[in-house]
């Protein structure tokens, strides 16, 4: 069920976003050198990798780390790659991984492939058995703010706690942190 309703919603919204997602890559390709989307190895179910897009929000010759460990992260970003962190509107070619099954709506965010801390606490409280989200519990529970095993902590209560409920709920609290900015680290 959850598969299915993954699909219809990314369908959905991806009929209304269609314009706004030409409209980003135009703004994000004439504002900085470089491609609009970046893709990035990412860690999926049972420690898969698989290739995540993002619209670009930092320089291309950027280091491939989370952005924490950046000395200093904002001389990294674009022009609008403040704006698009800020609304999270970067995330939206991630709705591609969805229709293609390697992402949900909701789950713990992909893992970069070299978070190898992340990773291995993750394997550890089983939580690569999920399929990564575009949002999670953590996400709605601190996002950046977080450390790696409080992520883990929240995102292995959610293993232990998942349900449909659960996920419209995380989606619904998603949209209010989304428009009110909250944990965005740039």
């Amino acid at each position: 069920m959850k598969r299915i309703f993954d699909f219809i919603l990314a369908v959905f919204i991806l009929l209304i976003v269609v314009i706004p997602i030409l409209i980003i890559a135009l703004i994000v390709k004439l504002t900085s050198p470089g491609d609009a989307l970046y893709w990035s190895d990412r860690v999926g179910l049972n420690n898969r990798l698989f290739r995540m897009p993002k619209f670009r929000s930092m320089k291309i010759d950027t280091p491939e780390v989370a952005t924490h460990l950046l000395t200093n992260p904002q001389s990294a970003i674009t022009p609008v790659g403040c704006f698009l962190r800020k609304t999270s509107l970067d995330e939206l070619p991630q709705l591609w991984n969805i229709l293609r099954g390697e992402m949900s709506f909701v789950g713990p965010r992909p893992a970069l492939f070299n978070q190898h801390d992340l990773i291995a606490l993750r394997t550890a409280e089983k939580v690569h058995t999920l399929i990564p989200g575009l949002t999670g519990w953590a996400q709605i529970n601190g996002r950046d703010e977080l450390s790696i095993t409080e992520k883990v902590n929240l995102d292995s209560e959610y293993l232990q706690n998942q349900s449909f409920s659960k996920d419209i709920k995380i989606l619904w609290l998603t949209l209010f942190k989304v428009i009110g900015r909250h944990g965005v680290v740039h």
